[in-house]
């Protein structure tokens, strides 16, 4: 029997995507202890149902205090001592980072480290970065060259994050592992023909500015005016820090450009009634979730030809493939699907059969179990 440290963000992240996985662990007889920011008593009692062993600790994700940073460190070793763990599976930057180095601290056997994505420190920005931005990337790539050897396992998403940590860590990079997407469940996200009248585009996370939002808005109020017809969702939570405000997404949703249904828990369901989904993503991307759930359902995907997100489109077969900070193209990409409408049909089925492919996630999780030596 193995003692895991599952070592993560929030519960609801977790949970949603690495649950399955970590019922497989206990189902094998192994010890699951899983590592969160923001337990309530509530999310505690509901993680013991599942098996496995809330653990809290404290993590925040935007500071660069040194002395904050090592009590993470410290916090996390003592836990790992205690605890008597022995592999470690660390993903996201920052607890890949700390949690790896506090694992290798407390001479746990089997260290693996996940990035999903490089994040907004790598993000290619319209403009020149904020000093903060720049001092973020520097301080992170030196902790990527100095933290990532010491794991016995690096595990990437795509192809550029490998190209960029191999020239970060050179020779000292740790055998690395290229797993895909994180996977989604074909039988939950099960396939459908996309509704053509009307064409309904979709955009679904958090309206962040890297992810697109607000190329999306203006290239759907462009389009709107030539095809009146065509239809724009909207989902996610604004914010107002690092996207669009609620303010300024009112504007566009008075005008009648956007129809806008706020943060939705379950979006297979507007999924199914859509028919393209849309991410014009500038995000450092590993690979994103929402890309794999529109695939798996069977729509086109229109989204950039930019790290992460260009692994979820076969260009002109499955979707197309736009410039990032673009408008333009992503309006002629909408406007050929508009104006093509059995285009939608047959490039709904060839991302069905990408998903079926690459992102199975019960062929994800083996993947992920044989890397985990378990």
């Amino acid at each position: 029997m193995q003692r895991i440290a599952v070592v993560g963000k929030e519960v609801h992240v977790m949970l949603g995507f690495r649950g399955e996985l970590m019922k497989q662990m206990v189902a094998r007889g192994h010890r699951v202890y899983a590592f969160a920011i923001d337990y309530t008593e509530e999310s505690e009692a509901y993680v013991r149902g599942l098996g496995f062993i809330p653990v809290r600790y404290q993590l925040d994700g935007y500071t660069l205090n040194p002395l904050h940073e090592l009590k993470v460190v410290w916090a996390l070793y003592r836990a790992f001592k205690r605890l008597e763990i022995t592999v470690s599976y660390c993903y996201f930057a920052k607890p890949a980072l700390y949690g790896t180095y506090a694992a290798w601290l407390a001479k746990v056997p089997h260290r693996v480290a996940k990035l999903e994505g490089l994040g907004r420190p790598f993000t290619e920005t319209e403009g020149k970065k904020s000093r903060r931005l720049i001092l973020a990337k520097w301080f992170q790539k030196r902790l990527f060259k100095w933290i990532l050897p010491k794991a016995t396992m690096l595990v990437l998403l795509n192809h550029d994050d490998e190209r960029e940590i191999a020239h970060i860590c050179g020779a000292k990079q740790p055998k690395t592992t290229l797993l895909g997407g994180i996977g989604v469940c074909l039988d939950k996200f099960s396939a459908s023909e996309p509704p053509v009248s009307p064409v309904r585009f979709i955009f679904s996370g958090r309206l962040l500015n890297e992810k697109g939002i607000r190329y999306y808005l203006e290239a759907a109020e462009q389009v709107k005016q030539r095809h009146p017809s065509a239809e724009f969702w909207v989902m996610g939570l604004p914010d107002a820090l690092h996207g669009i405000s609620q303010h300024e997404l009112n504007v566009y949703i008075k005008k009648r450009v956007v129809n806008y249904f706020g943060h939705v828990d379950n979006v297979t369901d507007y999924l199914h009634k859509s028919s393209v989904f849309v991410l014009p993503s500038y995000y450092r991307e590993g690979l994103p979730r929402s890309s794999q759930e529109a695939l798996a359902i069977g729509r086109p995907i229109i989204t950039t030809d930019a790290p992460g997100c260009r692994e979820t489109v076969d260009h002109e077969v499955n979707g197309y493939l736009v410039k990032p900070h673009d408008t333009h193209s992503l309006v002629e990409a909408m406007e050929k699907l508009i104006g093509n409408p059995d285009l939608i049909v047959s490039m709904g089925r060839a991302s069905r059969q990408l998903a079926e492919k690459k992102f199975n996630v019960i062929e994800v999780n083996e993947r992920m179990l044989e890397v985990l030596e378990l």
